[in-house]
């Protein structure tokens, strides 16, 4: 059995926190520590009480905090630690990290406790940008978030799982009819920026299952996108393939803890 929720989501800050029998960890910190350690606090977990923080990727929305969370070993691309080695001296984000930096190669598992984390390579405009599942040998969770386009080794590794944390970021008419940049409309909806709605809702129906319980839509943008026409694109999906009515989806809180799914 594995709990997780998200702290925040979105393009200002993203952490999601996981608990198993014997393992109690963040995937990414890119919100400030006071967030982090009152957002756990309200759960009973204490900052130090955490195994490690296993980060996607170095942009500042999913490491912000790393830099302050004491002891606790921060897991790293190998490709990505180059980057905090330069960050070691005076950097609000690696200052301090680098000293515990934990080194894991995509597509190789490794074990935190009773947890295994399975690391793949996604489309992202950061140095080695990954997706992850991760199991405590009973339940299977995938979580996809900074993610260009689905390619075949993020739907391998997604196959199975019993629940998903699924990027739907953006509505590709309102992020072309809406106030941002020609330049940063093309970075968000390119091979290397977010998932649409529509590409989201499309990597749900690939990697459908009799197993999966339960779908989490998270890193939705404030300005070109709602909870409502993300639920709706991946609705349709699960009502295609006759599973609405067994996988429970939501949508992730961009500034808040969002709620606690056990699977």
């Amino acid at each position: 059995m594995i709990k997780f929720c998200t702290l925040a989501s979105g393009s200002s800050g993203n952490s999601l926190y996981l608990e198993s029998k014997y393992s109690k960890i963040l995937i990414d910190a890119g919100i400030s520590f006071r967030r982090i350690s009152r957002s756990l606090g309200n759960m009973g977990v204490a900052v130090s009480d955490l195994d490690a923080v296993v980060l996607s990727h170095e942009h500042e929305d999913h490491s912000r905090a790393v830099g302050k969370m004491s002891e606790v070993p921060v897991y790293v691309s190998g490709e990505t630690t180059g980057f905090w080695e330069g960050k070691r001296n005076g950097h609000r984000n690696g200052n301090g990290a680098a000293e515990r930096l934990r080194e894991f190669d995509s597509e190789e598992p490794f074990s935190i406790n009773d947890l295994t984390i399975t690391p793949f390579s996604v489309e992202h405009d950061a140095i080695d940008p990954v997706g992850f599942t991760v199991t405590d040998g009973s339940v299977k969770i995938g979580i996809v978030t900074d993610i260009g386009k689905p390619t075949a080794l993020v739907i391998e590794s997604l196959k199975g799982c019993d629940a998903l944390v699924l990027e739907s970021n953006h509505d590709r008419e309102m992020l072309f009819s809406g106030s941002y940049p020609p330049y940063l409309q093309q970075r968000i909806s390119g091979g290397h920026g977010h998932l649409s709605n529509e590409q989201s809702a499309s990597l749900l129906r690939e990697v459908l299952h009799d197993g999966l319980k339960y779908v989490l839509l998270a890193h939705l943008s404030a300005k070109n996108n709602s909870p409502e026409m993300a639920l709706r694109c991946s609705l349709e999906v699960l009502r295609q393939n006759g599973a609405a009515d067994r996988v429970a989806v939501s949508v992730a809180p961009r500034s808040t803890v969002g709620e606690v799914i056990t699977v």
